[in-house]
């Protein structure tokens, strides 16, 4: 029996669905969201094979949810626009409200290295237009190279204790990297306050930032 209309649409809704099913899939897309990598690299952050990767990859290229390119030998994904951002946005908040394990789990390891309420975009934007923060990044620098928050500095988490000099003692920092759940924030905010310095975190990440359609600084 042929598939109408709406039923042949809601197949391609649920190949999507079946591309955000694993986990692989969706922090090869959050590490995307920082912008272009190759395969090789995208396999080094995620921790697969290259094989293992180039075929998540595939299947997220398949949904529609990244693009590439090729480059001679290289292959470069990208995400396919910042509607991906928006739908892992999505997924993230309906999970959070109705998934019980999902909020026992932000609770054991999130809240106990950051009670303190995370700083909205908006918040935070007001606070840089007044000169009242350092906003800081703490992803890698080939990742704040390609798109950051305009004026923010940049110190990957593991150099932080190293460079404290290089932040202001007397303002606030608001630290931020990959997105909601990016360990690093919660990482250099504990890292700093243990060191008696003011600091929060942003409520989100860069990719959020981007897909709000807010400033973005490069270094390339």
């Amino acid at each position: 029996m042929s598939m109408g209309p709406k039923q042949a649409i809601l197949a391609e809704f649920a190949g999507v669905a079946r591309a955000l099913g694993h986990a692989h899939r969706l922090e090869l897309l959050e590490h995307l969201g920082q912008g272009e990598r190759g395969v090789d690299a995208l396999a080094t952050r995620v921790g697969l094979s290259l094989a293992n990767a180039s075929q998540h990859l595939q299947q997220l290229r398949r949904a529609g949810l990244v693009a590439n390119r090729r480059d001679g030998k290289f292959i470069y994904y990208r995400l396919a626009d910042d509607g991906v951002t928006d739908l892992l946005t999505a997924l993230r908040r309906q999970s959070e409200r109705n998934l019980a394990e999902v909020d026992r789990i932000r609770r054991g390891y999130f809240a106990d290295r950051d009670s303190f309420e995370p700083v909205s975009r908006e918040d935070l934007l007001e606070r840089v237009a007044s000169g009242l923060v350092t906003v800081l990044d703490v992803r890698p620098q080939d990742e704040f190279g390609q798109g950051h928050l305009p004026g923010a500095v940049n110190i990957p988490l593991g150099e932080l204790q190293d460079r404290l000099a290089e932040l202001d003692p007397d303002r606030e920092v608001i630290a931020y990297c990959r997105g909601a759940y990016c360990v690093f924030a919660f990482e250099a905010v504990a890292a700093l306050r243990a060191q008696g310095r003011p600091a929060r975190r942003l409520v989100d990440g860069f990719p959020e930032w981007k897909a709000a359609g807010l400033p973005v600084a490069t270094s390339f």
